[in-house]
């Protein structure tokens, strides 16, 4: 497959850093070079997110869990922007965008990440999310353009469905079991993570991946069609 001059984009996106880079490094890079990817069907998470990230609007911190600072949620679902990233020191043509859940503002004037999760994966843990994270603090810290901010701690909000609440149509709601999971800040894990990231971009057209399912279903389609 013949790479085009230029990636089809230069933005990469947080949630590729745990989900793109653990699965096919070959669907990661034919996404960012020539932006084709696996129709996907998800017609709830938009909705639960935005259910999930209202509630906490204006929230202090240590009604969510007592080990973060003292602070208020202050800002909901918005985009972050980075300089371009360095590897090894050198800039390169690749930029974080992506839009966090939510940030609460601390007293002593840093702020706490939080990413929301309506979930039951086992994988709803701070060493998977970490690198996802420390995307959003990076482009916090080292904004494209806006004010600088210090993150000081990043979190996982997890809200595990377990019941059904309710006596009639009208009243039916699904029962959550809520969860805050600490991430620590790992900021050299994350340039590590990056530095790969942009090494399988740059090189050319990787593998196919193992346990890919969208590498793996064209595979056999085409086998059928011989």
């Amino acid at each position: 497959m013949k790479r085009p001059a230029t990636p089809a984009r230069e933005n990469i996106s947080p949630s590729d850093l745990t989900f793109g880079l653990s699965t096919c490094k070959r669907c990661l890079w034919i996404k960012y070079w020539h932006k084709v990817t696996m129709p996907g069907a998800f017609p709830l998470v938009g909705t639960f997110a935005s259910l999930q990230e209202n509630v906490f609007r204006g929230v202090a911190t240590q009604d969510i869990d007592p080990s973060l600072r003292p602070g208020r949620v202050t800002k909901l679902a918005e985009f972050v922007k980075s300089k371009p990233l360095l590897v090894n020191g050198e800039p390169t043509r690749w930029r974080i965008l992506g839009k966090y859940d939510l940030v609460a503002e601390n007293e002593d004037g840093t702020v706490a990440l939080i990413d929301c999760k309506v979930s039951d994966s086992s994988r709803d843990s701070g060493e998977f999310y970490s690198p996802q994270l420390e995307a959003y603090a990076y482009a916090m810290e080292k904004p494209a353009a806006g004010k600088v901010v210090s993150v000081a701690t990043m979190g996982l909000l997890v809200w595990n469905p377990k019941s059904v609440v309710g006596n009639d149509a009208s009243s039916y709601a699904f029962g959550v079991v809520q969860s805050y999971v600490p991430v620590p800040r790992d900021e050299a894990r994350f340039l590590s993570v990056i530095g790969d990231f942009i090494s399988v971009l740059e090189g050319p057209l990787p593998e196919a991946g193992p346990t890919c399912p969208t590498c793996k279903y064209l595979v056999e389609r085409l086998n059928l069609e011989d």
